[in-house]
């Protein structure tokens, strides 16, 4: 999915809502673990009832990993049922890859060839030679971690040089003489509040992948106020919010009405910029 792609779906689903697939199992309702693959049957379930309010799912690989191949099996049947059944549904893969560089090659290879997958989160802290074979892959994005929602995020990202400038502004400048707002993101978390103010003084125009609403306590109003853009330039992921919004069997009518919920706030965002 291009860009040109990702912001027609924006427009037509009134959505920019991203859902996290961080599934796990002790949070999943008991119904599901009579089946074969109760961790695919409950993403299955997810995305049937979420899929109208959405435009793209993430996946965390850590929570399939955790499991072996058999966790890595639910994760390759979620993501073919995905692109079989929801083809105009971003797919990110939230792995935070970043390694020298030919083990970049093969973390590139495996997600964007192997997996085939639409876009991949990558970790830049050892530098270009780390994120540029993720860059070769046409059609594919690559997801710099910028500015985080966790509380540690302040221990590194936020560490000012001698001009002033703090190492998240860095890496987006830096990260733009790589890629281009065609092939890549940045991952800035919703509780940073207005510092989306800074992000969008140097990275006007990347989309953004925003972690962090709903469950961690970032406002949706004031994420879309001090970084939205003219084309929407937002992905804004929830994750436990939505898929562990109920226990019971009931989870996955309950998942569509959270999506549906954030998805009618997202329209009115989008109204409030003029996107239609």
């Amino acid at each position: 999915m291009n860009r040109q792609e990702l912001i027609e779906q924006i427009k037509e689903k009134r959505s920019f809502l991203c859902v996290g697939l961080d599934t796990d199992p002790k949070k999943m309702p008991e119904c599901v673990f009579d089946m074969h693959d109760p961790v695919f049957e409950f993403n299955k379930a997810i995305i049937d009832a979420t899929a109208p309010y959405c435009v793209a799912y993430k996946p965390n690989l850590a929570f399939y990993e955790a499991f072996g191949l058999k966790g890595m099996e639910s994760f390759v049947k979620t993501c073919n049922y995905l692109k079989e059944n929801y083809p105009h549904h971003l797919i990110i893969a939230d792995a935070k890859r970043g390694d020298i560089g030919n083990t970049s090659q093969m973390y590139a290879r495996t997600f964007f060839e192997e997996y085939d997958i639409d876009a991949l989160t990558v970790a830049p802290y050892m530098g270009e030679d780390s994120i540029t074979p993720f860059l070769q892959y046409e059609g594919k994005w690559v997801i710099v971690l910028a500015l985080t929602s966790n509380k540690g995020s302040h221990d590194f990202q936020l560490m000012e040089d001698t001009n002033g400038e703090r190492l998240f502004e860095k890496v987006l400048k830096t990260c733009q003489q790589w890629g281009t707002d065609e092939n890549m993101m940045f991952v800035v978390g919703a509780t940073q509040g207005r510092m989306f103010e800074d992000i969008r003084r140097v990275a006007p125009r990347h989309f953004l992948l925003v972690p962090g609403v709903g469950a961690q306590g970032g406002s949706l109003q004031e994420v879309c106020k001090y970084g939205m853009t003219a084309d929407c330039g937002l992905l804004v992921n929830s994750s436990r919010g939505i898929i562990f919004a109920s226990s019971d069997d009931n989870f996955a009518e309950v998942a569509g009405i959270k999506a549906r919920e954030l998805q009618q706030e997202m329209a009115q965002e989008l109204m409030k910029v003029g996107i239609q």
